[in-house]
């Protein structure tokens, strides 16, 4: 994709990395991040109007600690060193770095010496009364600043907490600026890539429309196809929409439908796609299929593994049918494609991830990921840009192996339609509420428990629901989300009365980590 201005970020294994991206692209700056492994022909080639160093957790001292490459320095583009990038920068150009007598983690109070013009520019724009509240996360301090730079503030506690080079747009911050509890750090950032960096903030969904379209049909020859599986899910969605822009009939969407969705969810599809939107949509009923195979199936990795290589099957069946296919389109975003190339490595694995994985290599189709470049509120405001309704894009996240992961035991039909009607209920009340984009999921779920009641003069022996709702940002962490009493009364009510079969619903209070938003 052609993109005129760009930030390159190295990361150095910083928890708060993305992050730093994220600020930059709410801010309009297209950037991407990069190991800091990364070789310096790699380094000479981005074309980046700017880089920035991320944190890490080693120490600049230690056997085999990370270092940029020497070219980062000789680009002659601003480098804004972050935290162990900082260090990092101070180390190559002989500056020293030592363990702290005074470790700090959390907030600290700062003080801007503006001797240097606002702290060499870095602190052009912030406004707030000083000190200034910013975020800490190191045991190693800077005892002696690099060559040719100076200390451009410091703590309440006198520990030096950022520098400039006082001939070369090389910048240091010992706090992390990408982080909300840094009170000035947007400014900070802006500051850098707007006043230092020279950037204008081009990076727009419009102007990715149209680039994406370009390269779409830059990339898919005329008499080609483009095959993409559509779950009905955001990301899906909105790559189906961007394709069949770009390509119109020759996007090919395959609608597996396995039974284990929403109520009504396999008829709402259909009629968006294939008939609002006109496009080559062939749906694939195949809840039998996919039932029969979890059968007795309790366990919740084996449901997930047996709907992943079920569905697998059926796609690619239904695949080769497709003539002139030539492309796999994939909603692949970014924080996928920065987790695949991650200097950490990858994190130890919870449980399968939710979405349904890859497709044999003997089916011979390239891979087409229109979505790559985007974090999941990107692509919200990309389904905005492209006109597409609102329930569409506010879509909340539904896991691959679909209500299979909120039935716990047995899966079979009738239980299937006891929670569909149960989660319909829970989705609608829900959505009544003033602030209900605040709830990043909610559902229900249905419990192998089964509880004594009373229904009029009679004694019921019936299933357990538990209703969940969450906020979250970007689904890593979440806390349980407060839903007014009255409102939970009503999903209550409604359940017990409208649902036979349910005569107990529970709310669950639990926060990730230690739980998980999914209960399977």
């Amino acid at each position: 994709m052609a993109i005129s201005e760009r930030i390159l970020i190295l990361d150095f294994g910083s928890q708060y990395t993305q992050l730093i991206a994220r600020r930059l692209r709410e801010l309009s700056v297209y950037c991407e991040i990069h190991p800091c492994t990364v070789s310096g022909e790699f380094v000479r080639g981005f074309g980046a109007q700017g880089v920035i160093l991320s944190g890490g957790p080693a120490s600049v001292d230690e056997e085999g600690a990370p270092a940029p490459p020497a070219d980062v320095y000789e680009l002659g583009v601003p480098v804004l060193g972050v935290c162990y990038g900082f260090q990092s920068m101070t180390q190559h150009f002989g500056g020293q770095v030592s363990p702290s007598d005074d470790r700090e983690f959390g907030r600290a109070m700062l003080q801007i010496d503006h001797r240097l013009g606002g702290g060499g520019d870095l602190f052009g724009r912030v406004t707030e009364a000083e000190p200034t509240q910013v975020w800490m996360s190191h045991s190693d301090r800077i005892t002696r600043p690099g060559e040719g730079f100076v200390v451009t503030a410091q703590t309440d506690n006198g520990v030096p907490a950022a520098m400039a080079h006082t001939d070369r747009p090389l910048y240091g911050v010992q706090f992390h600026p990408e982080v909300s509890h840094t009170a000035q750090g947007v400014e900070i950032l802006s500051a850098f890539a707007f006043d230092i960096c020279g950037l204008e903030g081009t990076w727009t969904m419009e102007n990715f429309i149209e680039s994406s379209i370009a390269d779409i049909r830059a990339k898919v020859g005329e008499d080609e196809s483009v095959i993409l599986g559509l779950s009905g899910g955001v990301d899906s969605s909105v790559a189906a929409v961007l394709l069949h822009r770009a390509l119109g009939d020759r996007l090919r969407c395959i609608f597996v439908d396995n039974g284990l969705l929403r109520l009504n969810e396999a008829d709402e599809v259909v009629e968006t796609f294939g008939r609002h939107y006109e496009m080559n949509l062939q749906a694939v009923p195949a809840g039998d299929r996919f039932l029969t195979a979890l059968a007795g199936v309790e366990d919740p990795e084996k449901k997930r593994k047996i709907i992943g290589h079920v569905f697998i099957d059926v796609f690619e069946a239904e695949s080769r049918k497709v003539e002139g296919a030539r492309w796999l389109a994939q909603g692949t975003l970014y924080p996928d494609v920065i987790e695949s190339v991650s200097f950490k490595g990858p994190s130890a694995t919870i449980k399968s991830h939710h979405n349904v994985g890859g497709l044999p290599d003997d089916m011979d189709l390239e891979l087409i990921e229109p979505l790559r470049e985007l974090f999941k509120d990107e692509v919200r405001a990309l389904g905005e840009a492209l006109g597409m309704p609102e329930e569409l894009v506010w879509r909340q996240p539904f896991p691959g192996p679909g209500l299979a992961v909120r039935i716990l035991g047995d899966i079979t039909a009738p239980r299937v339609a006891l929670l569909q009607e149960a989660d319909a209920i829970v989705r609608e009340e829900l959505s009544k509420l003033p602030e209900h984009r605040d709830i990043w999921q909610s559902f229900a779920v249905l419990l192998p428990v089964r509880s004594v009641g009373v229904m009029g003069d009679n004694r019921t022996y019936e299933n357990v629901c538990a209703v969940r709702a969450v906020s979250s940002v970007d689904g890593m962490t979440a806390d349980w989300y407060p839903v007014p009493y009255d409102c939970l009364g009503r999903i209550s009510n409604r359940i017990i009365n409208e649902v036979r079969g349910i005569n107990r619903v529970t709310y669950d209070i639990s926060s990730k980590p230690p739980a998980t938003i999914e209960w399977e």
